[in-house]
């Protein structure tokens, strides 16, 4: 047994505890953006003054919340020290952080804010859902909260207190993480050939996540509250891996494809340039997953556990609720200028502009402001009901191992509605998610996506097809995004490539996330590059490197 503790400081041990409606066939005007993202996900994503709060005199100081917000993303992206200088203790806070993520082998914590409350004394309390990747094991998720205190001149800061970390963390008790080393089984790919898990890193952490079929296989582990002084096991927070020991005789089958996943990890390592990213590729026709690599490869799987905005890559389900009620034709002119204020200023890519653009023109160039100009086309809850209901995003799903199935929150404002427009506000969705959606957009069905042969059991996703007329215009524009637009670098690729890009705004210290999507022949895949700058200068280079190795 491997024991390690999430140690803390003696210090701590005694501490107490615009016109788009107007729709005509040569005028429709647009909107601009770059947009926000309210929720802290992988890699830390924050934005202020955006979302309900954002201005008005009832409820909590909007000036507390934001500090909240940034704490978090702060916590979230590893960047402690600016974590801890929001706390009223930075010293201790910076060094009980590090102890917590490191003590456990925590990797890339993932932060979600709740709704703020405001007590009698003035203070205000920010709930969270805290999810914590532990290496090689699985995710740890609780929820705890934040208590500010106003700090004078409008600043508020975090009241440092151990149980903020987690409700049960205190001067007495600790957590303990202790791991069981098991054998690593067989693994398969769909053709029954055996993987070579030491030459393909992402399968490790995947691995660890596998049912194989209810052999239990896999690493297990639990974290423990313990007595810090005597050591005694007080109670169990969470345990992973199955009961049961693996099985020598029967390998772990998987629907992966070995051809497909060397080339996946050979194109995050080489077309990367060391930036954190994932990706997914697998079957339109019925959702087998024929790869999944993440760089890092070890640590938390982020192409199927990952929260990330979506990004431009979202205006596939945009485009989709706009077309499925005729709100927009592909030859409609809708103007594409460089800025738009909804609330705040939304711009495209390097503020670019197309006037007298049609929508056709607005997708293949992905300009933000066609597409939020649009935006009264659509009801404030319109793009998380197509996205529910056609393209399966929120629902649950059974793919095999653990994975975030999305979130598409109805707009809590215009500010909001106007990012979700474009893949931003509080839109979750990692490369699973895409490549899913990219499959479902070209074939007109949801697949269930899965990574074990004949599904992974559960009840089926219910899901209502996509009309055929639907479906003919997003491959159009999918298509065009090629061979005239931002995917242009996917051009010289032999057979049909359809494509968009994705630029995903996280936060002012952060370069935005790249983003691509494809599809090939009975393959779609989605790329994520963080702080990538650009989708198509990002994660394009990685897509046609994997496109390019296996043949059509």
């Amino acid at each position: 047994m491997d024991n390690r503790d999430s140690y803390l400081p003696d210090s701590v041990h005694r501490a107490p505890a615009g016109q788009a409606a107007r729709r005509r066939r040569g005028g429709v005007r647009a909107v601009t953006a770059v947009a926000v993202v309210l929720a802290v996900g992988a890699g830390g994503a924050y934005a202020a003054g955006v979302g309900p709060f954002a201005g008005g005199d009832d409820g909590p100081d909007p000036a507390a919340l934001e500090q909240a917000r940034a704490f978090l993303a702060d916590w979230a992206g590893g960047r402690l020290p600016s974590a801890a200088a929001r706390t009223t203790d930075p010293g201790t806070a910076q060094e009980v952080l590090g102890n917590f993520t490191g003590g456990l082998d925590i990797a890339e914590p993932r932060l979600v804010a709740g709704e703020p409350a405001s007590a009698e004394d003035g203070s205000v309390t920010v709930p969270f859902t805290a999810r914590m990747p532990v290496t090689g094991l699985g995710t740890w998720t609780y929820r705890s909260k934040l208590p500010l205190r106003e700090a004078g001149e409008g600043r508020w800061k975090v009241d440092w207190r151990l149980s903020l970390v987690h409700p049960r963390l205190s001067g007495t008790e600790k957590f303990r993480l202790e791991r069981e080393e098991r054998d690593v089984p067989e693994v398969t790919d769909r053709d029954g050939v055996t993987l070579p898990v030491g030459e393909l890193p992402s399968l490790a952490p995947v691995l660890g996540q596998l049912t194989g079929g209810g052999t239990g296989s896999g690493p297990r582990g639990a974290v423990q509250l313990v007595d810090r002084v005597t050591g005694e096991v007080e109670r169990t927070e969470v345990r992973f891996g199955g009961t049961e020991g693996p099985r020598d005789d029967e390998p772990v089958r998987t629907t992966l494809d070995a051809d497909w996943q060397s080339a996946a990890e050979r194109a995050l390592a080489h077309e990367t340039e060391g930036k954190n990213a994932a990706l997914v590729a697998l079957r339109i026709d019925d959702g087998e997953i024929l790869a999944v690599a993440n760089s890092p490869a070890s640590g938390f799987n982020r192409a199927v556990s990952g929260t990330y905005a979506p990004g431009s890559t979202w205006k596939i389900v945009t485009s989709t609720a706009l077309l499925l009620k005729d709100a927009v034709a592909l030859d409609d002119v809708v103007d594409c200028p460089k800025y738009l204020t909804v609330g705040k200023q939304f711009h495209n890519v390097e503020t670019s502009e197309f006037p007298g653009a049609t929508f056709r023109k607005d997708f293949t160039e992905s300009c933000n402001t066609a597409f939020i100009g649009l935006r009264d086309e659509l009801g404030d809850g319109e793009l998380g009901e197509v996205a529910g209901e056609y393209f399966g995003v929120g629902r649950e799903w059974h793919v095999g191992i653990p994975s975030y199935d999305g979130s598409v929150p109805a707009a809590r404002d215009e500010t909001e509605k106007a990012a979700s427009m474009i893949g931003q506000g509080r839109l979750q969705a990692n490369p699973l998610i895409m490549a899913s959606v990219t499959a479902t957009a070209v074939s007109g069905r949801f697949h269930q996506p899965t990574i074990t042969p004949g599904g992974a059991g559960g009840a089926a996703v219910p899901t209502t097809p996509l009309p055929d007329r639907v479906v003919a215009q997003l491959r159009e524009l999918m298509r065009a995004t090629v061979t005239e637009g931002t995917a242009r670098g996917l051009a010289d690729l032999p057979g049909e490539v359809g494509a968009k890009t994705g630029t995903a705004e996280v936060s002012e210290e952060q370069d935005n996330n790249g983003w691509l999507v494809a599809y090939r022949g009975n393959v779609a895949v989605a790329c994520v590059v963080e702080e990538g700058v650009t989708g198509g200068g990002s994660a394009g280079p990685v897509v046609h490197s994997l496109l390019k190795a296996v043949p059509e």
